[in-house]
């Protein structure tokens, strides 16, 4: 579990080492009827998505506690958490050894790489990269990070929820953000508890918060689509699973073909290039699959452009 005092220390430890993201007012009407509507331009956070908010504070808090090895960091990801730890590491001048899986999309490999990190694909599925990334870790000694359920993760995440309550005076009722294994949406709804409300999108074919709230526990689902690359955790996180039950965070499915539609219309009409990931909480609107009232007042978190946007026309 993590708790508003583990946001407030995030939100200090990380200042000056993540951006500060814009959020922009839009016409609510090409979405669905609501009183008032921003997007949380997350996207351009430092390695194009929300995840270096989290690494940051998880590296930081180990260098500050003398618990950061020389031999740095490791981390399993689909992409952007070790795209995010990388870039952390970097910071804190220590290596990071990444393993993914073996559908990663080649974009996120390369840029890896390109931020130094030792990158080692193993498999097809998130869970066997981070298998193996946990007994690398074991062996090493790295400092281990996983990508969405340890609670400095967590509560870095939550950040992100702090600056949507200042920039928006507050005056927000509901944030629509997509889940895969719940970091963002721990943090976030962690830092709006009694002050909005959290929808959990997902994709039809990754349910991991639908299904864990329906079996009163994390559970292991079937993961597969066009978002499996950055909504492709297999199991919801303990923590997002505590704060999800405790804020009553609400989950929202969505189609294949509904993120496909999001990805485009987010492009034609805002010209974002955005993940199918991202577009997945941009789809619940779209497709009608969450519906505000005429009253509401509603942020659409967009959290990563880690993506190939040759296929957007």
């Amino acid at each position: 579990m993590i708790a508003h005092s583990d946001v407030d220390a995030a939100t200090a430890r990380v200042a000056g080492e993540i951006r500060r993201t814009p959020v922009i007012a839009v016409d609510p009407g090409p979405l669905a009827p609501a009183e008032r509507m921003w997007l949380k331009l997350e996207l351009t956070q430092h390695t194009g998505s929300f995840k270096a908010r989290g690494a940051f504070n998880h590296v930081l808090a180990a260098r500050d506690e003398g618990r950061l090895p020389e031999t740095g960091v490791v981390a399993a990801s689909g992409g952007n958490a070790g795209l995010a730890f990388a870039y952390a590491a970097a910071r804190a001048g220590v290596p990071a050894e990444v393993f993914v899986p073996e559908t990663a999309p080649a974009v996120k490999v390369a840029r890896l790489r390109a931020l130094g990190a030792s990158v080692v694909q193993v498999g097809t599925r998130y869970a066997e990269a981070q298998d193996a990334a946990t007994k690398h870790a074991a062996d090493t000694g790295a400092l281990f990070c996983h990508a969405y359920d340890l609670p400095e993760v967590c509560a870095g995440q939550g950040t992100l929820g702090v600056e949507i309550l200042e920039q928006t005076g507050g005056e927000v009722d509901t944030v629509l953000l997509a889940v895969g294994g719940g970091g963002l949406m721990a943090g976030v709804a962690t830092a709006l508890d009694g002050h909005a409300r959290v929808v959990g999108v997902e994709p039809e074919r990754a349910p991991t918060l639908e299904r864990a709230l329906a079996a009163g526990r994390p559970v292991d689902v079937d993961v597969s689509g066009v978002a499996a690359d950055s909504l492709g955790a297999t199991r919801l996180g303990e923590i997002a699973f505590a704060v999800a039950t405790r804020t009553e965070v609400r989950p929202v499915l969505v189609t294949e073909e509904a993120i496909v539609e999001a990805r485009r219309f987010v492009w034609e009409e805002y010209r974002l290039a955005v993940e199918h990931g991202t577009a997945t909480a941009v789809a619940a609107l779209r497709s009608g699959a969450y519906r505000p009232s005429p009253d509401e007042r509603v942020v659409i978190v967009l959290c990563g452009a880690n993506t190939d946007p040759s296929d957007l026309h």
